[in-house]
């Protein structure tokens, strides 16, 4: 049986960056992952950089938007961390920032813009409202129908396939023993450590117990599932999501593009690809009454046609073919903020998903570190801390 001071389970983006923190601190650390690296959410997302509030933060009215303004601190801490990761690694990741601009169409949609930017601004983040001839000096491959733009100058993109996989490489680096294919199949206390066991997703595989002081669940939509095996309710859930890439062409868009009144996320990748996404739902999969989380979700009708539209704010975009459409699954905690700390009665077990986890993973991962290794972190989290639907739990 082996012993870690940290098993850390799920090798997407949260669970490498955590691991490398955890390492290069001098933990010695597991990481399992029940497929492979990357295989899932962090692997399938665009890749937004996104700081601003989305549009399924303020689309139900401003006590929504004021409650998901909460984890706005996340968010300025995550600008810095993407500003040095590749310096940190030491390897390209497609970290870009040329700026991010959430648009308006309508006097409604500009009033919407106008308070998210204020509420934004409360925070501390630097938005600024352009129109006119400034937003379209800025942006000239905008549709004349957009009239005002939220304007973040951090905000772009990262290359999801080249992020999680430099995370783990450098996790690996610091000593962490990476266990691919290896599924947690029990997680319980025993004589005051964690004893996890797993199973081997090949056939013939042997399974394996590892100890460890404190156990880290980064495991995406999973997390549910992995709770329960200690005995803990937490109310996430998966949800299903589309996205779209266009053929290659020519350099069109610098920005991140986002929409204050509508489903839209479009950014233009180094090789040319204009991927196109924005939260458009796709149908998770039911077996027996249950969302069957091994499967990818099926593709909506609705959700196709929408993505196409949505579109239209850069007219040059409808010209272009689409090749791929494809569709992943992310999680979503009841209240839409990020669920982020230790684990009330449960010693030495963290927990952390929901929000905008791509864009907040490596702030999330450097907080989980700080909290296991010295029990407090750098910046209160107790707007995030599972202990706010410790009502589900009463042992």
């Amino acid at each position: 049986m082996s012993g870690y001071d940290t098993a850390v389970i799920g090798a997407g983006l949260l669970g490498c960056a955590t691991a490398w923190n955890l390492a290069r601190a001098g933990n010695r650390v597991l990481l399992l992952e029940k497929d492979q690296v990357n295989r899932h959410a962090s692997g399938q997302n665009a890749g937004s950089l996104h700081f601003q509030l989305e549009f399924r933060m303020v689309e139900h009215g401003d006590d929504a938007a004021r409650a998901a303004a909460r984890a706005l601190p996340l968010h300025l801490d995550a600008v810095h961390a993407w500003a040095t990761l590749e310096d940190e690694l030491g390897e390209p990741c497609g970290v870009t920032r040329r700026g991010g601009l959430m648009l308006a169409e309508t006097p409604a949609e500009i009033a919407v813009l106008d308070r998210k930017a204020a509420l934004e601004r409360r925070y501390g983040l630097a938005v600024d409202v352009l129109s006119g001839a400034e937003l379209h000096t800025l942006a000239p491959y905008l549709s004349p129908a957009v009239r005002a733009a939220g304007y973040v100058p951090d905000e772009g993109k990262a290359n999801p396939r080249l992020v999680t996989p430099a995370l783990a490489r450098a996790a690996v680096r610091h000593g962490t023993v990476l266990r691919t294919g290896a599924r947690v199949t029990r997680l319980h206390r025993r004589d005051g450590r964690w004893e996890l066991h797993t199973a081997p997703e090949a056939p013939g595989g042997a399974g394996e117990t590892h100890r460890a002081d404190t156990v880290v669940l980064a495991g995406g939509v999973w997390t549910a599932e992995l709770a329960g095996m200690a005995d803990v309710r937490l109310p996430v859930f998966p949800v299903g999501l589309t996205m779209s890439a266009t053929a290659r062409t020519a350099p069109l868009l610098p920005h991140l593009i986002q929409h204050v009144g509508k489903r839209l996320s479009m950014k233009q990748t180094e090789e040319g690809n204009v991927l196109i996404g924005g939260g458009w739902p796709a149908k998770l999969v039911s077996r027996s009454g249950r969302t069957d989380l091994e499967l990818n979700p099926e593709l909506r009708y609705e959700s196709l046609t929408g993505n196409a539209a949505a579109a239209r704010v850069v007219p040059a975009v409808l010209a272009l073919p689409v090749i791929r459409t494809w569709t992943g699954m992310t999680t979503l905690t009841a209240d839409q903020l990020p669920l982020l700390g230790a684990v009330p009665r449960r010693p030495g077990l963290f927990v952390a998903t929901g929000g905008s986890a791509f864009t907040l993973g490596l702030t999330y991962a450097r907080l989980l570190a700080d909290m296991v290794l010295t029990g407090t972190a750098d910046r209160s989290v107790a707007d995030y801390s599972p202990s706010r639907f410790g009502a589900l739990n009463f042992a």
